[in-house]
């Protein structure tokens, strides 16, 4: 694959609008399927986390006191120049994530999303003005924006985290510096170019990027920067966990979308077929690498053999190969050894506690990195994929009888972020959908996200929600103002 603009791979920090060369070393960006390097990356660390928060301290006053309707301008001329590049920043995305060519366009389109509905967003941040309690006194509630916030993106989905949480932050004022995952720094330097390029004024995005090694030191000049207002990550419950506890020094803000442990239930009277989609649809996205990917698939006992037999069809004809423009691959590689590492474990552990490989369960020879599509039955609560995330295209059918007894068996879990279910019985929708413990739920629906409705947890899966018009809340500050002495 050949990028039309080589200038949008960008080998060094972003910050105050150019790219910003550090004096340390480098580290290797590689490419899953091959595991061959794209380029080398500067390895930022405590300095340029400093240099990036200096820059959006300098840009705050005027980005806060810009006009709605001017933030709202600019995130749209940052969507259409996303649009414009949408090829090559699919492209630059498989080459360092590895998914397949059109699930990359469609993150493109997706993260896109998010600039456009924020930049509807920006102007209907509106206060309101409660009754006076007394004459001759006014009482105000205004909206101002947090300030500097950091954000922390995970390398599943490169572009679309990062616009989920910058595109609330810039229209409701804020300025940002962000850490993208060690994984896929490129698409996140990519969309600051692009950014300035749209007219967005230097030092509101700055973009630092790391290796795991110094990633951890970056970061942490953050959270003990008390000019550091906010911090929203999406990442694993432990990390969550970390950022957490090192921001109480400071009483940060917190957005934290973490770790999931998804049910699917396909209750008897579900439309199997209808069933089967969702589960393939929700389960092998990016190669079951999604937060919100189904984990544990609970299949009622009646269906149990005929829904595997479906099910195994379906997987057995779908395609694995790694990124080009003419593949028609639906699977590619996960993102590293150490993913694949733990996806093997998982299928070997459920093995040996009785499971039944119905179809893949092996390393594919096209790479290091790739891993069959699975399916596995007589799966039970003993197994390690029972109660950790596999993160990768593995699924495993659990059986059960009553409707009380899978909702108890979904709830078991610490986590709490997406749950779904299918049934034709509204009755039992509305029942199971109360029932559940988690943030979203899909009801006969195996693809929950968009930016028009709030995504998050609840439980050990975090707080916070980005989308919606829920999202910008979260960059915004409630400021009460007592307007007295006024004329009767």
């Amino acid at each position: 694959m050949q990028l039309t603009r080589s200038d949008l791979m960008i080998a060094s920090a972003w910050i105050d609008g150019v790219a910003a060369p550090a004096t340390s070393t480098k580290f290797a960006v590689l490419n899953p399927a091959t595991n061959i390097a794209l380029m080398h990356v500067d390895d930022c660390g405590t300095h340029e986390a400093q240099r990036a928060v200096d820059a959006a301290e300098r840009a705050l006053p005027a980005w806060r006191n810009t006009l709605a309707r001017e933030r709202s301008n600019l995130l749209r001329r940052w969507h259409a120049l996303m649009l414009e590049n949408a090829e090559d920043l699919a492209q630059l995305m498989s080459l360092e994530q590895g998914k397949p060519l059109a699930e990359a366009r469609g993150e493109v389109r997706y993260g896109a999303s998010f600039l456009e509905w924020f930049a509807e967003e920006a102007v209907r941040t509106n206060g309101e003005i409660i009754p006076e309690t007394v004459h001759g006194r006014k009482l105000l509630v205004v909206k101002e924006p947090v300030g500097i916030i950091a954000a922390i993106t995970p390398w599943n989905f490169p572009i679309a985290m990062l616009t989920r949480k910058l595109a609330p932050a810039l229209a409701a004022g804020c300025t940002a510096v962000c850490k993208p995952a060690e994984d896929t720094p490129l698409c996140a330097l990519a969309l600051a170019k692009l950014a300035t390029e749209a007219g967005i004024p230097a030092g509101v995005i700055n973009v630092v990027p790391a290796s795991r090694e110094r990633g951890i030191a970056l970061v942490g000049a953050w959270l003990q920067d008390k000019r550091v207002r906010k911090i929203s990550f999406t990442g694993s419950t432990a990390v969550g966990k970390y950022l957490a506890e090192r921001s109480a020094a400071t009483l940060k803000r917190l957005s934290l979308e973490l770790g999931g442990n998804a049910p699917f239930i396909v209750f008897d009277d579900a439309d199997l077929d209808q069933a089967v989609a969702g589960l393939i649809a929700s389960k092998f996205r990016n190669t079951g690498q999604t937060c919100v990917s189904a984990n544990r698939i609970y299949v009622q006992s009646g269906i149990y053999d005929v829904f595997a037999d479906k099910l195994a069809a379906t997987v057995n004809a779908m395609q694995m190969g790694p990124a080009a423009p003419e593949s028609t691959a639906t699977l590619g590689p996960l993102i590293n050894s150490k993913a694949v590492d733990k996806v093997a474990a998982h299928v070997a552990d459920a093995v040996s506690h009785g499971a039944h490989v119905v179809t893949g369960g092996e390393r594919d020879p096209q790479g290091d990195n790739f891993y069959r599509a699975t399916v596995l039955t007589n799966a039970t609560a003993a197994m390690r994929l029972a109660a950790e995330e596999t993160f990768g295209p593995v699924a495993a059918l659990f059986r059960f009888t009553t409707e009380d007894e899978v909702v108890q068996l979904a709830n078991a879990a610490d986590t709490g972020l997406a749950a779904y279910f299918y049934s034709r019985d509204l009755s039992r929708i509305w029942r199971v959908s109360a029932a559940l413990q988690v943030g979203m739920v899909g009801v006969n629906e195996g693809i929950l996200s968009t930016e028009v409705a709030p995504f998050g947890g609840i439980k050990q899966s975090g707080y916070g929600r980005e989308g919606s018009h829920h999202g910008i809340d979260e960059y915004l500050n409630l400021k009460y103002i007592c307007l007295g002495g006024l004329a009767l």
